[in-house]
This record gives C-alpha cells, sequence and structure tokens, in this order.
C-alpha cells in the first residue's frame, strides 16, 4: 500500500531532507584521491548527529555505517573502511536521516580526480536520466511513464540499466511502497497521487547488460566489472508537481 502523506508529514521530510542536502554538499567538497571512506563515514555520522538527528542507515538490516560508499564497479551498499579513493576512479555516496520520525534518503556519484571523458559522459546520463524520471513525477502519470521515461534515456545513451535494484517510497519507513524500476511501460503501474513522496534512484552501468552479483559482505557490483553510478533524489508530490526535497 502506497501511503500517502499530510502536508505536515512532508514537511518534517522536507526537514529532514535538507540535513541530508547539506551534509552531501560537504561530502562533495571532500572527495578527492588519498581520503579515506571510514574518513569520510565518520564526518557524515557526527554532523548528523549535531544536527540533532540519527543515520538513517546505521543498524539498519545490520548495515555497520551512516554512509553506504561504491567505488568504480560497485553499485550499492559499499561498506565503509580504510579503503583509499584513487585517481582515476568514481565514488557512489549514498546517505539517509533519521529525523523527527522521518527518513530522507539521497546518492550522488562523484569522480575522484581526473578521469576518462566515457567515465565523465556515465556520470552525466546517471543525473539527466534522475532529471527525466522527476519530469515525469506528476498527479496524471504512472509510475510505470516514470520509470519509462528512465529508461528510455539511458539506452538511448548506450549505457546498461541495472534492473535488479529499484528506487522507493519513504516516509516514517525508509524503504515503503511503491518499488520504482528504472525501466517499464508506459501507463502501467500505480497512479501518482498528490501526498506521495518517494525516491528515484537510476543506476548506470557502461557494461550494457546491467547484470549484477552480491558479495558476502552484501555490496552489490557489476558482474562484468564495468564501472556504475548511481543518482537518487527524495520527491514529494506537492500540487501536482514534483518538488525535490533533497536538492543538493
Amino acid at each position: 500500500m502506497i501511503l500517502i502523506k499530510t502536508p505536515e508529514e512532508i514537511q518534517k521530510i522536507r526537514e529532514s531532507s535538507i540535513i541530508l542536502a547539506n551534509l552531501m554538499k560537504e561530502l562533495s567538497k571532500m572527495v578527492e584521491p588519498g581520503v579515506v571512506t571510514k574518513d569520510l563515514d565518520s564526518f557524515a555520522e557526527d554532523f548528523i548527529l549535531k544536527a540533532g538527528a540519527k543515520p538513517g542507515f546505521k543498524g539498519y538490516n545490520g548495515f555497520p555505517a551512516a554512509l553506504c560508499i561504491s567505488i568504480n564497479d560497485e553499485i550499492v551498499h559499499g561498506i565503509p573502511s580504510k579503503r583509499v579513493l584513487k585517481e582515476g576512479g568514481i565514488v557512489s555516496i549514498d546517505a539517509g536521516v533519521f529525523y523527527n520520525d522521518f527518513h530522507s534518503d539521497v546518492a550522488i556519484t562523484l569522480p575522484i580526480g581526473e578521469i576518462d571523458p566515457e567515465i565523465k559522459r556515465l556520470i552525466k546520463a546517471t543525473r539527466k536520466a534522475l532529471k527525466r524520471g522527476i519530469k515525469k513525477s506528476k498527479v496524471g502519470n504512472t509510475f510505470g511513464d516514470v520509470s519509462n521515461s528512465i529508461q528510455r534515456y539511458i539506452e538511448g545513451q548506450g549505457f546498461g540499466i541495472v534492473k535488479n535494484l529499484c528506487g522507493h517510497g519513504i516516509g516514517r519507513g525508509l524503504h515503503e511502497d511503491p518499488e520504482i524500476l528504472n525501466y517499464g511501460k508506459r501507463g502501467a503501474g500505480a497512479n501518482i497521487k498528490e501526498g506521495m513522496c518517494f525516491c528515484l534512484e537510476p543506476m548506470l552501468s557502461i557494461g550494457i547488460s546491467g547484470e549484477i552479483e552480491q558479495d558476502k559482505n552484501g555490496i552489490y557490483r557489476t558482474k562484468d566489472g564495468s564501472l556504475s553510478a548511481h543518482s537518487e533524489h527524495l520527491i514529494a508530490i506537492v500540487n501536482g508537481k514534483p518538488e525535490v526535497l533533497t536538492e543538493i
């Protein structure tokens, strides 16, 4: 069941999202060659706690950190550690905040120093696919319209779509209905309604198969070892239109 949020509940999600967006702005400045991923996580947890909130991911299904930090061929659920960011790669940072009983969730993919043009194109395409999905997220459309818009853009760019992972509703729960795929048919799925809150998160890979595998630590990565990028925003449907609550 897709839960409809009241204006008061959306405001609480908005407040949670502001904390998260401010955190991601700071983390974006910190990403460079030589940075230890555990240091990024420590900074994030301290930032969230100082804001009077809690890390939304830490302890969720046993996850040990405040951030998911996924490098190169890792798609999602990368665990911060003593690993060092290396020149020429990419890193996806996925973060969540729990504040006043409501969750927020956002993800960005960033270059580590100088990267090849094709990798730049991958990151840009991931962000643009997300924008296409957001534009379709309005009353009068279905979630299939959103998914199809994302799919057509990704395929048009010649990248692979990660099909086994998806976006989701959000509110008092970190993951609520509906599941929002990054591919689909126009007109399919539930109708988008006023008061819905959900996360869109296209995940692309340079390898066109989009096939993935999960390791013993729960980290998802591309099966062919190709680089993957991930971009996510939290959207509320307000006055029939999408309001991006996690704008960075």
